[in-house]
């Protein structure tokens, strides 16, 4: 989305990529020979993107709103996966088609999705109809330093890599990885030019855990996980600087939340190459202070919006994440949220040929029913669905989102 909606517009696409935008008469005379779909009243938009979700982790329930991050994981993640299966290939299984059900329901027609069981859900992912960027996750670190290397030859691996998805990789977190970790991923991304992502910020104890090694996140090391071993490094300095000590705000790195950060942190981001993905609902569910993401934008941070996983949202559904921002601050303009879930969100995932309708880029739109003249105001403040989705060029029904 690059400039306002063309009222009685059209666009024209083959073999997958668009050819030209424009009037609909226009365009009827210049293509004399095309096939004419009406969409009659609706908005077509450049197909929405999820930025940051965990499509794995879609059968499991979030619950009631935990005190902690570490609480969450403890109480609800862990204790969900061992009762329900939800590592084994078939529930994994399972957990991927309702993910991707979700999002074609919800209009959405690529993801960046975090995935530790890669051997499972690439190749799920790849015969679907959504474009995925999926970031193959480590975690490694203290007595589990150990596995880096086998961990990180499975997140890498692109056996299932097809036109339709992209590997890329995701060291987890500051209290998950140590700097070998990072450096080895982000070697990885450089010489072969991957995306990467990595979770940072999201609480405030990351900062404690990096430089003291105390708080609820050394708690899980020596409860939850019983591995903790005191040869972790230390950083002070939080964990945004510890980002652009790793390398990581030089490369186009996608940062999920960044929840916690001050006008300091806030230059250093504004001085590099990544991007932040806010997920609203889910920084809601866990109670976290304001987000900064208004003025992220203005320092000219790219900003773009995802769901995270079920565990910790309602569902998939990343227009209802746009529609609380639009609550949150009715004074920023819908095209601007749009994009967050348009053009911003192809930038952080680094998919250039999506999120804008332009001639050369691949044919994704998502429709929308429309009754005003200013239909991007009247989704955000209407429970309005889509009616119709095109991803690669190809029609795709809208199913049921359960």
């Amino acid at each position: 989305m690059t400039g306002p909606p063309i009222r009685d517009g059209g666009v024209v696409f083959t073999t997958g990529r668009i050819e030209a935008i424009g009037p609909a008469n226009d365009l009827q005379k210049k293509f004399p020979d095309a096939v004419i779909q009406d969409a009659g009243n609706s908005i077509i938009l450049p197909g929405l993107i999820n930025a940051h979700t965990h499509l794995e982790l879609t059968l499991i329930q979030g619950g009631n709103p935990p005190p902690h991050l570490v609480d969450w994981i403890e109480k609800t993640v862990i204790p969900q996966t061992m009762r329900t299966g939800a590592s084994t290939p078939e529930t994994i299984q399972q957990a991927i088609q309702a993910g991707v059900r979700q999002c074609l329901s919800f209009g959405v027609t690529a993801v960046g999705d975090i995935s530790k069981q890669c051997a499972q859900t690439r190749p799920a992912l790849r015969d679907s109809p959504l474009q995925v960027v999926s970031y193959g996750e480590i975690q490694a670190m203290a007595q589990r330093r150990g596995l880096l290397e086998e961990r990180f030859a499975i997140a890498s691996d692109t056996f299932a890599e097809s036109d339709s998805l992209r590997v890329g990789i995701s060291p987890h977190a500051p209290y998950t990885v140590e700097p070998e970790g990072y450096a080895r991923c982000l070697a990885f991304a450089k010489k072969n030019n991957r995306p990467i992502a990595t979770h940072l910020a999201e609480t405030a104890d990351e900062a404690t855990f990096l430089e003291s090694h105390t708080g609820p996140f050394r708690h899980l090391w020596e409860v939850g996980v019983n591995a903790w071993d005191n040869a972790v490094p230390r950083f002070a300095g939080g964990p945004i600087r510890y980002a652009r000590h790793l390398g990581l705000l030089d490369y186009p790195t996608l940062l999920a939340h960044v929840n916690y950060c001050d006008d300091d942190e806030l230059q250093i981001l504004a001085q590099g190459k990544s991007s932040v993905v806010y997920c609203p609902r889910t920084h809601k569910f866990f109670g976290h202070p304001p987000h900064r993401w208004r003025e992220m934008l203005a320092r000219g941070i790219n900003v773009a919006v995802g769901t995270d996983s079920c565990a910790s949202s309602p569902d998939l559904n990343v227009v209802d994440d746009l529609r609380l921002l639009h609550a949150i601050a009715p004074e920023v303009p819908p095209m601007q949220l749009w994009q967050m879930a348009t053009l911003r969100a192809a930038r952080a995932i680094n998919s250039p040929n999506t999120g804008s309708i332009q001639s050369e880029k691949q044919a994704n739109f998502t429709l929308f029913p429309c009754k005003t003249s200013d239909p991007l105001r009247e989704i955000l403040e209407q429970d309005i669905r889509p009616s119709g989705l095109w991803i690669a060029g190809r029609e795709f029904p809208i199913p049921s989102p359960r």
